[in-house]
């Protein structure tokens, strides 16, 4: 894995809502808040199924599995495909979102410590931040990267260890995975959604053409498993129902009603349940500093939320 940090002023009715592809300024409520962040809570939870559920060494099959199951399932519910630009538009958001960050994500799941891997994607904030200047023409407010910035320091002294093994090219395809889908955010913003078209529909549609992008990709690289234990299918189901399904419906829906920054400063979640998940389910220890990195990240997270929402009503 969000109307912009930068305006002061929102619009009767933001261009997303519309189905226009306008950058119109974010009017989230925080009911908009606590249901985007279940999104990246959900995925904080990956790095522990991936290790203790899903079949070893499989990033290819892992990311296929998640990703078109999911949309198939939901694309016999909605039973709507895109039109026009949409179809190149889906195209571009899908490979961003899921057919490249996808096996990005779990080739570095698979070589990094869940708590590295986390850490590593904790700079999204900044790279939004980033993108938004390049592609939006809005530049976040000093006082939110700042946040962001402080953010990224506590999920880095909460999760990163002296024992913690870096490995170049886990932490090479964490880093990209993490740039695909802050630029996608930022597109996702600008162009909207078509008329009529809810955020069940972007994230179908997106979720199908990733997943037949990864299908052959995954057929060639690594071909089908002899067998599927009981336990792979629960993580296969767990990752594509929850983590995928429900959770992107619901990012979707928070890129149309929230700042790029603001949204992704809840990505800062993703690392605290990742390390929270790591000390119940696979007894890992939790050290001072890393309590200490949680309650900063943690105070980063809500400090961010409260200046987006400060300069909104400024």
């Amino acid at each position: 894995m969000t109307a912009t940090t930068v305006s002061t002023t929102a619009p009767a009715t933001s261009p997303a809502r519309a189905g226009g592809t306008g950058s119109g300024a974010g009017t989230g409520t925080a009911r908009d808040l606590l249901l985007s962040v279940l999104a990246p809570a959900s995925w904080g939870t990956t790095y522990v199924v991936t290790s203790e559920f899903l079949p070893d060494h499989r990033p290819m099959l892992a990311a296929t599995m998640r990703a078109l199951p999911a949309g198939l399932i939901l694309l016999a519910f909605v039973r709507r495909l895109p039109k026009g630009s949409w179809w190149w538009k889906t195209a571009v958001l899908g490979t961003l979102n899921f057919g490249a960050f996808f096996p990005l994500l779990f080739f570095a799941a698979y070589r990094l410590p869940g708590g590295v891997a986390s850490t590593l994607g904790s700079v999204q904030p900044l790279l939004v931040a980033g993108f938004s200047i390049l592609i939006l023409r809005q530049r976040p407010h000093s006082a939110v990267l700042g946040a962001a910035v402080v953010g990224t320091g506590g999920v880095a002294l909460m999760t990163l260890t002296a024992k913690a093994r870096l490995d170049a090219l886990g932490v090479l395809a964490m880093l990209v995975a993490t740039a695909l889908m802050a630029l996608a955010v930022v597109l996702g913003r600008k162009w909207g959604r078509p008329e009529g078209a809810t955020p069940m529909v972007l994230a179908t549609w997106q979720l199908v053409f990733g997943g037949l992008v990864l299908l052959p990709m995954t057929l060639l690289s690594e071909g089908l498993p002899d067998t599927l234990t009981a336990r792979n299918l629960a993580g296969f189901a767990y990752i594509g129902v929850v983590g995928t399904a429900v959770a992107y419906t619901l990012w979707f829906r928070g890129i149309e009603r929230l700042a790029p920054t603001s949204l992704s400063l809840l990505s800062l979640a993703n690392p605290m349940v990742a390390t929270v998940a790591g000390f119940v389910v696979l007894h890992q220890s939790l050290t001072a500093p890393q309590a200490a990195g949680f309650a900063v990240a943690l105070g980063a997270l809500v400090t961010g939320q409260m200046l987006v929402a400060r300069r909104r009503a400024a």
